[in-house]
């Protein structure tokens, strides 16, 4: 999944006489509220204090999923509703506002197919929010080969203009849901269930909605993951997760590690490097030939991301894994894989930066990586959906700025306005022409004037644009690409 944001450690322990601003009531006596059976139980949902952004104190309603008892004392394990997953942590008694609690609701006893009456606890009802960004039906859908021209204005805007007067302006009323990316352009409403790590949230239970692995070590770093993967069971009680860096094997100790990197001689990831420039490479790795390395990443990556599930199959994916470089070896930095045959387009399927090089521009140069690659083979492409939150926010900015800078670096010939067609946008980009008129309904730039298709460019847009070229300083290299793409379809090739 794409560059993503750290998320915001949870409040700890309120000692006694601590001082600090707190939003929301103060925390309640503890047997001040119990269920029917004299304890909080699973399902329950309850304001949880946290500490925000802010780093003042507040009470987000919170629902219970898990239970423990340790030496005595009881843990809770809490999801924050409407709260990323990735905050969800164990907190103390001490920390929940038992005066507000909401006991779980029994459904009514329904007969099954077979007959047979079934009943089980059920979470209280929960409103739905979703996030759409609603398009006025004002917003024109421009024709994919119509030409569109560049020409500064007296004012605030420069506008591109497309060359088609006395068309029809046709009502377009979109409804873009911001997790996933779907909307009435031509992306798919429904993401596709056969792709490398595509989730079916529908089996989601109480044992995958907790992360279950502590903290892990690889090389110089510690991470603490976001979510749920499925490393060995015995391995989910250890404190700390070694992981060899280089070939990402996984051990219970430290002296287990240091045992293995006495005998793993990689000091890179396996497979073909394809792209070096100064400290960054890429490496290409076949999930065939290199499929305990690609099984090893699968898990480590799901650590981090929600929105997909584990494939053992690794054998129709590439993967194509980031590093950089220093005199100890190539240290992976993110990955991204994608399918060797995709009838739909994509050339993305997962997308992930590691937590302690994120922020830094890695994320970006990623998704570059990917469409240079789909230039190298003729191709447009998209990453597959859905996309996570974070995930979104970067292919957003992505696209926004690749298709800007196409449209700021048009220059007129002969005196005459600049043109360009959809068609050409994503020719030029790689990126699917879907995305390029979803971009540039996002970015407000559409409009409909005197018969024609314009484009406008506001100062605040063209201004905004160039600083943030100025801060983009990660860029790739087409000339360090050393790539051949292969014909897939042949199945000798694999």
């Amino acid at each position: 999944m794409a560059e993503v944001v750290s998320p915001v450690p949870g409040a700890g322990r309120r000692e006694p006489g601590e001082v600090g601003r707190t939003r929301g009531p103060p925390v309640a006596d503890p047997g001040a509220a119990l269920s029917p059976q004299g304890e909080i139980i699973e399902g329950c949902r309850l304001p949880v204090l946290r500490r925000n952004q802010d780093n003042e104190d507040e009470w987000p309603l919170a629902e219970i999923l898990s239970v423990k008892d340790i030496s005595g004392r009881k843990l809770f394990y809490v999801h924050y509703i409407d709260f990323n997953k990735r905050l969800d942590e164990w907190v103390t008694h001490e920390r929940l506002d038992l005066k507000k609690i909401q006991f779980p609701k029994k459904e009514a006893k329904t007969p099954t197919k077979n007959g047979l009456p079934g009943s089980r606890p059920g979470s209280p009802e929960r409103e739905v929010k979703r996030k759409v960004e609603v398009v006025s039906p004002a917003t024109p859908v421009p024709s994919e080969t119509a030409p569109a021209s560049v020409f500064p204005q007296n004012g605030s805007a420069r506008r591109a203009v497309a060359a088609q007067p006395g068309r029809k302006r046709k009502s377009n009323c979109l409804g873009t849901d911001e997790d996933s990316q779907d909307s009435s352009d031509g992306i798919p409403s429904a993401p596709r269930m056969t792709g490398s790590l595509v989730s079916d949230r529908s089996h989601d239970d109480i044992v995958t909605r907790m992360k279950n692995i502590e903290c892990i070590e690889l090389g110089r770093h510690r991470l603490k993951p976001w979510y749920f993967s499925p490393y060995p069971q015995e391995l989910t009680t250890l404190p700390v997760l070694y992981l060899c860096e280089f070939c990402l094997k996984y051990g219970r100790s430290l002296k287990c590690l240091q045992r293995h990197l006495t005998k793993c001689d990689l000091r890179h990831p396996p497979g073909n490097e394809i792209y070096r420039k100064g400290t960054i490479s890429f490496f290409e790795i076949d999930g065939r030939k290199n499929k305990s390395y690609s099984q090893n990443l699968c898990l480590l990556a799901k650590c981090f991301l929600d929105h997909k599930t584990l494939y053992y199959d690794t054998d129709p994916f590439l993967f194509y894994v980031m590093t950089e470089y220093d005199c100890k070896g190539f240290h992976i930095v993110g990955y991204f894989s994608k399918e060797k045959e995709s009838t739909e387009d994509y050339n993305v399927a997962c997308i992930l930066t590691l937590p302690p090089y994120q922020r830094r521009g890695y994320g970006k140069l990623l998704i570059e990586f990917s469409y240079e690659l789909s230039k190298v083979e003729g191709k447009t492409g998209t990453p597959e959906k859905p996309l996570s939150d974070l995930g979104l926010l970067s292919y957003r900015s992505y696209w926004s700025q690749t298709i800007l800078e196409i449209l700021m670096g048009l220059k007129s010939e002969s005196g005459e306005r600049p043109q360009i067609t959809i068609n050409e946008i994503s020719e030029i980009t790689s990126i699917k022409k879907e995305d390029v008129i979803s971009t540039l309904q996002y970015l407000n730039l559409i409009n409909y004037y005197k018969g024609q298709y314009i484009l406008t460019l506001s100062e605040d847009i063209v201004d905004g644009h160039e600083r943030a070229m100025l801060k983009r300083l990660l860029r790739i290299d087409s000339k360090c690409l050393h790539f051949t793409p292969k014909d897939w379809s042949k199945r000798g090739k694999w």
